[in-house]
């Protein structure tokens, strides 16, 4: 492609709204829309104008050999058509433009139109090459076509000036439309990332709840199984003790349906609605009921409670303290059964909060089995202890006790 100081500039600033958005960065062919149909008829246009005004400046009625003038049409004509393939070969496109240029001016409007579209399509490098295949093929150019009012070299100057105006614009074209699509790709991997967050996140609340749940579930089994091995190992027990105790063992049995029905609609995907389900949320306010809860089972708990205003503890603080003393509860009922419970629960701002839950050692042999259990009331305690910034210990006295204590600070 060649150009002198006669060459029109409008054409150009035409082809910036005609060419961008229909270009293919991936270069991949695809089905051809009304738009790429408009655009191509366009830039069609743009480029035979181009070439006929740069033709009439330069060539008109130069003493131009015969053949020259017919390669001159030739090779305009099938380069303003070839436009219309630019997507799928837009280096052979720009390389076969750049080598007409050495003798064709008709093919200047197709150069321009191939130089935008190769840099429209990212290769940058590729653009550098075919300008300065144009720069270096423009000097037999203007051999053929000598300007009429400059000299040979100042008109080489100025060809170059304005080769590397179009090369330039080339470049910031495709550095524009890389930008762009990283910009949208960045814009897609950050929806989906925040996406994955949500759902990491959900799944991390369910866990959660749902071992809050095992905690609450293991409470009400324990005092049902402390219950029923009661009636089983009291034959002759009156029929109001019976009926107390089957009514407790009701009452036991429903809240532990509720609770697993809680823990069922924690783990179930959250319907259209958007409604999640209700969660348990004790605090160490509710502490009298629980220890009460488990003395009308037959337990012989004594709770001793020194803090300033447990209503006005935080929440997740209170939570923790009280799942500390329900797990204590619970494996006192499950391994020592009968045994006294001491339960100490106080703190302050300046000392944190302290739990301790001694289980007695029992005296003698118990009757009947066990409660089984899981193993992980313990392990799970020690994680949600150890979230909340605090210390466990458990294990035996030397007197046989079994003792729970934990720490955690007092929220500020």
């Amino acid at each position: 492609m060649t150009s002198t100081a006669a060459t029109p500039a409008h054409p150009a600033r035409l082809l910036r709204h005609l060419l961008p958005g229909d270009l293919h960065p991936d270069g991949a062919a695809r089905r051809r829309t009304a738009r790429d149909w408009a655009v191509d008829l366009a830039c069609f246009a743009v480029a035979v104008l181009i070439g006929l005004s740069v033709y009439d400046l330069e060539a008109a009625g130069r003493p131009v050999p015969d053949v020259i003038q017919l390669a001159d049409v030739v090779a305009g004509a099938v380069l303003c058509v070839a436009l219309f393939w630019r997507r799928r070969f837009p280096l052979a496109l720009a390389v076969a433009t750049a080598v007409a240029g050495a003798f064709s001016p008709l093919s200047g409007g197709a150069a321009v139109v191939a130089l935008i579209t190769l840099g429209a399509r990212g290769r940058l490098g590729a653009v550098l090459a075919v300008g300065a295949a144009h720069a270096v093929l423009s000097l037999p150019y203007l051999r053929l076509y000598p300007d009429r009012e400059l000299s040979f070299w100042p008109s080489v100057a100025w060809t170059w000036l304005v080769l590397a105006m179009i090369t330039g614009w080339a470049l910031v074209v495709g550095a524009r439309r890389q930008l762009v699509h990283t910009l949208r790709e960045r814009a897609v991997r950050a929806e989906a990332e925040q996406e994955l967050r949500v759902a990491q996140a959900r799944q991390l609340e369910r866990t959660r709840i749902a071992r809050e749940m095992h905690d609450v579930l293991a409470h009400r089994i324990s005092l049902l199984s402390l219950h029923a091995g009661a009636l089983e190992f009291r034959p002759d027990a009156s029929p109001e003790e019976v009926s107390r105790a089957a009514g407790v063992i009701r009452d036991s049995a429903h809240q532990a349906l509720q609770d697993l029905r809680a823990v069922i609609g924690v783990l179930r995907a959250p319907d259209e609605s958007g409604d999640e389900p209700e969660r348990p949320q004790p605090t160490l306010s509710d502490l009298p009921e629980l220890v009460a809860e488990s003395q009308s089972a037959g337990m012989r708990v004594q709770l001793t409670q020194r803090l300033p205003d447990p209503v006005a503890l935080p929440g997740h603080a209170g939570r923790t303290a009280y799942r500390v003393v329900q797990e204590g509860l619970t494996n006192a009922r499950k391994h020592a059964p009968g045994a006294a419970v001491r339960v100490a629960v106080e703190g302050g701002p300046e000392h944190g909060i302290t739990v301790e839950v001694l289980s007695r050692a029992p005296v003698g042999a118990t009757a009947g089995p066990g409660i089984p259990g899981t193993g992980t009331g313990l392990v799970g305690l020690a994680e949600r202890v150890s979230l909340a910034g605090g210390r466990i210990e458990h294990g035996r006295t030397p007197a046989g006790d079994f003792r729970l204590w934990t720490w955690q600070p007092w929220p500020a």
